[in-house]
């Protein structure tokens, strides 16, 4: 459960002021059509989300615990300096803009996922708990937190956030994570 909730908690602040949340404004704006836009987000951070968790599951069998440790303690600090800089407005991929808002959605959130910090912070919580489906969901969970109401409520959420301070949080959760992780401590189980 600890692995899920985690994963959920991380993502879902450090998503906040993402460029998928400034997709989700986008689409929200070019369809105004929110159900077919929010299952598209949902499907494609499963299967983009669940593709990570994997790749992370196979990295913590494959790589011993102490050079494990590094890696994933210096990739959370990573992310913690990368959370700091704010992200560009993306935009809606070409090919995906004459599509209907469900599959614009799916192909516009997976394809601008790939490489993200909530993909990668994907692969090492899953390599760190070891809990690929509880992560996948977790994560998950955590888009859908942010970014759903960015559809419901673009406009007016996005006026009262303070992306800044938002950012900060969600850096200093990365660093402790990785701080905790290099020092070698254990996380409640």
């Amino acid at each position: 459960m600890e692995a899920f909730l985690v994963s959920t908690g991380v993502v879902a602040i450090a998503e906040i002021g993402d460029k998928t949340q400034l997709l989700a404004l986008v689409l929200a704006a070019r369809y105004r059509r929110p159900l077919p836009i929010v299952l598209g987000i949902l499907v494609a951070t499963l299967a983009n989300h669940a593709l990570a968790a994997w790749a992370g599951g196979l990295a913590a069998a494959w790589i011993g615990p102490a050079a494990l440790r590094w890696i994933l303690g210096l990739m959370f600090v990573a992310m913690a300096a990368w959370c700091l800089i704010p992200d560009k407005d993306s935009g809606v991929p070409e090919r995906a803009a004459g599509a209907g808002a469900f599959a614009a959605t799916l192909v516009a959130f997976f394809l601008v996922e790939i490489g993200d910090k909530t993909q990668l912070a994907t692969v090492a919580l899953a390599a760190r708990f070891e809990a690929v489906i509880l992560v996948t969901l977790g994560t998950t969970l955590g888009m859908m937190i942010a970014n759903a109401p960015v559809v419901l409520f673009g406009d007016a959420i996005a006026k009262r956030l303070p992306l800044r301070a938002i950012r900060i949080v969600a850096a200093l959760i990365f660093a402790v994570l990785g701080v905790i992780v290099l020092l070698g401590a254990e996380l409640a189980s």
